[in-house]
């Protein structure tokens, strides 16, 4: 961040101080010089905490050629068994004689972010970066046709893993993962 950008932060809030002096009817004279520091750095943490609290992507789009498509199908699959665990523990929370609300919470949340990181893996990976489109009149056009029908179907069912606590959805997850790597690195040479 350049200096020019914390300039213009802490004339901000050196504004907005004055303002609320004023506008509370206190003069800025009797609020202490360390109350107002703490005031100005508390201010500057909560801008720059805003500005970089950006939701990250699981790559870039530049493209820049640098792919790992191994690595993804392992990080869908570690997302799964991550889902899994949580839709686990938090029927046996739930199934205590005096559940843990704030465990059981947690969970949930573990859950919804690893569905998540597997649907952004999917969008932003494979199907914005890595599955090219196939004019209909190719003889590639049937796989690519499948390997679209399998991530969407990877897709809806990480949603249905948010919306339920149904092992089902993970194994279903966890078949359409095997069918999609095996048709994604299959090559078949006759």
């Amino acid at each position: 961040m350049n200096s020019k950008y914390i300039e213009a932060i802490l004339v901000l809030f050196e504004q907005i101080t004055f303002l609320i002096a004023y506008t509370v009817n206190v003069k800025l004279k009797n609020i202490t010089m360390k109350k107002y520091k703490q005031f100005i750095f508390i201010g500057i943490l909560t801008i720059l905490t805003l500005s970089f609290s950006k939701k990250s992507i699981a790559h870039c789009e530049i493209p820049c050629g640098i792919y790992e498509d191994t690595l993804r199908i392992e990080l869908i699959k570690e997302h799964i068994t991550t889902i899994e665990k949580s839709m686990k523990m938090i029927l046996e929370l739930s199934n205590d004689e005096e559940p843990n609300y704030n465990q059981i919470v947690r969970w949930v949340n573990n859950k919804e972010d690893h569905a998540n990181k597997l649907q952004d893996i999917v969008g932003q990976y494979f199907l914005n970066q890595r599955i090219k489109p196939v004019e209909p009149a190719s003889d590639k056009y049937q796989k690519y046709i499948k390997q679209l029908s399998l991530l969407h179907e990877l897709l809806v069912y990480s949603m249905k893993a948010k919306q339920t606590t149904d092992l089902l959805y993970t194994e279903k997850l966890r078949t359409t993962i095997l069918a999609f790597e095996k048709d994604y690195f299959h090559t078949h040479k006759h």
